[in-house]
């Protein structure tokens, strides 16, 4: 029997909605695996669809920079937001996202080998120069992307998320900026797992039909039911998940009654032309990053040891 730390339980209570003693025994029954115990959860109904998600903890900011048609999303992190929120590190993110379109290069390593836009040093000499004198924080450009395009972009408060939207359009006109915008915002507030379902993997599906199918078998109005009466279930239940996860099936967040595809489609109807949503990326500071964490009896006695 696996020993499940007070942490673990809470970790998975925040991913689930559920309660304290269920998440504490799906975490028993599978050995501490935290992907098990959702599973199991999710089996049980008492979980809806959950996204695994790093515990986010790293300060900083994520910066969407477009440029005629050319567009940089960057996340780079701090140790404190008190770094994050100075002139100093706010110029050096902006310099850093032109360096990036000015230059493209290949990678992070690639970026700080990099005269800095508008310098005459490498990013990376003037991020240890930032970091050292100045700031007095570790900084770290995390990850950067580059595209090439019509492009939109959207900024959650004051770089906490960054999103990134590329279109295939024939308008030429500054309103197709708007719809991608939208669009962008509303990855950012809902964070879909795809976008759109041919980006689904059939390994996915396969799973959520098997947990689909266990979730009846729980229920006693369901259990009871021919095993094809069930499959048919799930079948529609499967379309149900696509308008959950995947970015143009999700309901307008501007308005519900019509999907993001279907705005899209009519949006570009009254422009004139057509609008196709060819990539959609999204950043969220920190995702995925550990940050120890410590209440605040044990930092004070950290402190004055």
């Amino acid at each position: 029997m696996a020993n499940v730390s007070v942490q673990a339980i809470k970790e998975l209570m925040n991913i689930t909605g559920v309660g304290m003693m269920d998440c504490k025994r799906a975490l028993v029954a599978a050995d501490g695996d935290q992907d098990k115990a959702i599973e199991a959860l999710r089996e049980k109904g008492l979980a809806t669809q959950a996204k695994k998600s790093g515990r986010a903890a790293a300060e900083g900011t994520v910066a969407a920079v477009v440029e005629g048609n050319v567009g940089v999303l960057v996340e780079i992190n701090t140790e404190t937001d008190f770094a994050a929120n100075t002139d100093d590190f706010k110029a050096f993110v902006a310099s850093v996202a032109k360096t990036i379109i000015e230059k493209n290069p290949a990678d992070v390593d690639a970026l700080k080998a990099q005269t800095i836009s508008g310098g005459d040093k490498t990013v990376d000499e003037v991020l240890t120069e930032l970091a050292g004198m100045k700031i007095r924080e570790n900084i770290v450009i995390r990850r950067f992307v580059r595209l090439e395009g019509t492009l939109a972009s959207y900024v959650h408060n004051g770089g906490s998320i960054g999103v990134l939207v590329k279109m295939d359009t024939d308008i030429n006109n500054d309103a197709v900026l708007t719809v991608g915008k939208d669009v962008a915002m509303q990855s950012a507030a809902l964070n879909p797992a795809y976008m759109e379902r041919s980006q689904v993997p059939a390994e996915v599906i396969d799973k959520e039909k098997e947990i689909m199918m266990a979730q009846m078998t729980e229920d006693p109005k369901m259990a009871n039911k021919p095993e094809q009466v069930r499959a048919k279930i799930v079948e529609g239940k499967v379309g149900k998940y696509y308008k959950e996860n995947c970015l143009l099936e999700q309901a307008f967040v501007k308005d519900d009654k019509v999907s993001v595809q279907d705005y899209v489609a009519a949006e570009a109807k009254k422009l004139g032309g057509s609008i196709k949503i060819v990539d959609v990326i999204r950043y969220e500071r920190g995702e995925g990053v550990e940050k120890k964490e410590e209440n605040f009896a044990d930092e004070i006695a950290n402190m004055i040891k």
